[in-house]
């Protein structure tokens, strides 16, 4: 990967974080925020928490940069996928780099949009961006072994969707993308790399490996900070999350669920107990 020559002593994470998030090309984006982290981790980035950026920092950029392609549809208008066809199978794969594209922003989002939150949490959403372009990067290059690419079929919007509904409060964002919507990917994980590998796609199985591992950090992310936020404003974080799964209409939880990976993500007894 190359760091990007904007990256260069005296440039403002959160900034640098927005104008990575309106980035459109996919490469370019992956290799501008893996660039952004080193930068910052060698500390030629700094980062000031206090700045407020609204509408106008925004305006006149796609917000999230994304390609042309894929054409975003409903969740019901993508087709049920196969692992009967080499098609089937690219689609599913292509299904899981759309989800870590997604990623990539929502992470890039937590950082610019939601000001006066402590040092860590910036590097922490810096680093899940990172990982999430990592994740990207690996799942795009195996897509391109089928003769397919990103974009090469339709994709929906549902990740994101949650994200622009959370946008006034950093309490709602963590209550409900790290741990409700990207918190299911610890679920699903489990089934979707079985059903590659019984279809013979070991190098598939195996990023799905390194994905599940990665994302009960992010996870773990988006607990740390939610618990952290009901402490500060001396809310009860069960009643709490069942409050704003109402207000933001969140999607309900449905079994099976990958208790042991819910637990290394910080999943508390009782929070399990109710699912």
């Amino acid at each position: 990967m190359t760091t990007n020559s904007c990256l260069l002593d005296g440039v403002e994470l959160r900034q640098s974080a927005l104008n990575w998030l309106t980035t459109d090309d996919p490469q370019r984006k992956v290799e501008g925020v893996i660039g952004l982290q080193k930068a910052y981790t060698e500390q030629q980035v700094s980062l000031n928490p206090q700045i407020k950026m609204g509408a106008e920092a925004v305006a006149g950029r796609q917000l999230p940069g994304r390609p042309s392609k894929p054409e975003l549809v409903s969740p019901l208008a993508v087709k049920k996928r196969t692992m009967n066809t080499v098609e089937g199978r690219a689609a599913l794969i292509h299904a899981l780099a759309h989800i870590e594209f997604n990623a990539i922003n929502l992470a890039l989002d937590a950082v610019w949009r939601f000001a006066d939150m402590p040092t860590q949490y910036y590097v922490d959403w810096l680093k899940v961006a990172a990982e999430e372009a990592y994740h990207f990067s690996l799942v795009n290059t195996h897509l391109k072994t089928f003769d397919y690419e990103y974009g090469s079929f339709l994709g929906h919007n549902s990740l994101w969707e949650m994200v622009e509904r959370t946008q006034e409060d950093v309490l709602a964002r963590m209550a409900l993308v790290p741990r409700t919507m990207e918190a299911r990917g610890l679920d699903a994980s489990p089934p979707l790399r079985n059903k590659l590998a019984q279809a013979g796609d070991m190098a598939a199985a195996e990023i799905i490996d390194i994905i599940l591992r990665d994302e009960i950090g992010h996870v773990a992310v988006g607990n740390t900070w939610y618990n952290w936020l009901c402490k500060q404003r001396q809310l009860q974080p069960i009643s709490t999350f069942e409050s704003l799964c109402q207000q933001y209409n969140a999607p309900k939880l449905r079994p099976p669920f990958n208790m042991d990976a819910r637990r290394q993500a910080g999943f508390s007894e009782e929070e399990l107990n109710l699912l």
